[in-house]
């Protein structure tokens, strides 16, 4: 089963506002901006959702297989 279910947004979307906040430390209102200069109109709450919900999960993951 996916951890994506049920998302309104695409899941590549949802992967890169995650792995930008993480990795680069960007706010979660420069993310939006930067969604939104890519024709992406999400909020930076949505984002902020986002990153609570998948950054734990998409780590647990990511360390598994190291």
């Amino acid at each position: 089963m996916s951890i994506f279910k049920r998302c309104r947004f695409p899941v590549d979307i949802i992967l890169l506002c995650v792995r930008w906040y993480c990795k680069y430390g960007l706010s979660y209102r420069d993310l939006a901006r930067m969604m939104q200069e890519r024709g992406v109109s999400v909020d930076q709450s949505t984002i902020f959702r986002r990153v609570q919900r998948y950054a734990p999960e998409i780590d647990k993951r990511v360390r598994h297989v190291e």
